[in-house]
């Protein structure tokens, strides 16, 4: 890595419910957290929340003070904000820069490469909520990722840093990896809303608490068994 020491200026692009808690994580590895760009007054008490005392800036004035770009927005707004830097001369040579989608690899990426930037794709894998509860469930989770065969070190370090495992993704396989966490996430949130209205339907006041022992039970059970074992093997 480079800056001091392995330390980094790091900047957050996105203070949605990802950017700030990657931005605590790394804080909490010793790295220096630059600024955060917020849009909305929501956005902005988030970043109070987790990151106190961090300079909210302009995406282009953040690219250019930062080390480390992290850019934690939605699929939808990645590439055009990452052709628009590199169009304003922003990405820097030697400068790295890590996306969160689950859906790219660092082909996304290529703007800020042509210019010098080292690309990282790294998806943690979790169900974020914004808060400092996040920072604990990290310890416990696994993030997808992707980079170039001599930089992959780089990425793997940042995520053990934060208190994930990583795990190699290829290039190519980002969008199987995606509809694969996207279908858990989305199923088992349709299955959890069915269950909940139909306890209340029946007069049960807190069904979330009545569910959360079997939900997490028949979770673990069911990544435990022998099918998903042989399968890590």
């Amino acid at each position: 890595m480079s800056g001091r020491d392995g330390r980094l200026g790091v900047g957050i692009v996105g203070a949605g419910r990802v950017g700030p808690v990657i931005g605590a994580a790394l804080a909490a590895a010793g790295h220096a957290i630059v600024g955060v760009s917020a849009g909305t007054d929501d956005e902005r008490d988030r970043v109070e929340g987790m990151l106190p005392g961090v300079p909210q800036l302009a995406v282009p004035q953040l690219v250019e003070r930062s080390e480390l770009v992290v850019l934690a927005v939605p699929d939808d707004q990645l590439v055009e904000l990452i052709a628009g830097l590199a169009a304003l001369g922003a990405w820097q040579a030697g400068q790295l820069v890590l996306h969160t989608s689950a859906q790219h690899g660092t082909a996304v990426l290529d703007p800020a490469r042509a210019a010098g930037a080292i690309p990282l794709a790294v998806h943690p894998a979790l169900a974020f909520t914004g808060t400092s509860i996040d920072l604990v469930r990290l310890r416990d989770a696994w993030c997808a990722v992707t980079a170039p065969g001599p930089v992959l070190p780089i990425a793997q370090a940042l995520v053990v840093e934060m208190g994930a495992e990583p795990v190699v993704i290829a290039e190519e396989d980002r969008p199987a990896y995606a509809d694969a966490i996207a279908a858990a996430s989305q199923f088992s949130t349709a299955i959890i809303d069915q269950s909940v209205a139909a306890l209340r339907a029946i007069g049960v006041e807190q069904p979330g608490r009545v569910l959360g022992g079997v939900v997490r039970s028949a979770v673990e059970n069911a990544l435990q068994s022998p099918a998903v074992d042989s399968i890590d093997r």
